[in-house]
């Protein structure tokens, strides 16, 4: 077991919070990820974006594995706290907006059934 805390998800945005997160997004082939404390073991989460509040605080919105049973919750956890690490950078910058030359190919179809 690790001495390090689990990381705590970060609440929601709400209206009473003021304005709205600015949200930053990677393209699908080259996100960022974390490494999320959960159950005393890093997990790897790629992140999904990232949300510059208008208080100052960072949070990112990871896809994560929290239990080891393979499945994939999407969660938010305001940066930076104990049980988070950087895994992997981009190479890119972000975005805030949508540029689909940037979100990757849809997968190629097999061959046709005969």
């Amino acid at each position: 077991m690790s001495s390090i805390p689990d990381a705590q998800p970060a609440r929601p945005w709400r209206p009473e919070d003021g304005p709205r997160p600015k949200v930053w997004t990677w393209p699908a082939t080259d996100r960022p990820a974390l490494k999320v404390m959960s159950g005393g073991k890093w997990r790897y989460a790629p992140v999904r974006a990232r949300q510059d509040w208008p208080d100052g605080t960072v949070r990112y919105q990871v896809e994560v594995d929290l239990g080891g049973d393979t499945t994939i919750r999407t969660v938010t956890y305001q940066w930076p706290q104990p049980g988070l690490r950087v895994a992997r950078r981009s190479s890119v910058q972000p975005t805030r907006g949508v540029d689909e030359h940037r979100q990757g190919q849809m997968p190629r179809r097999g061959p046709a059934p005969t």
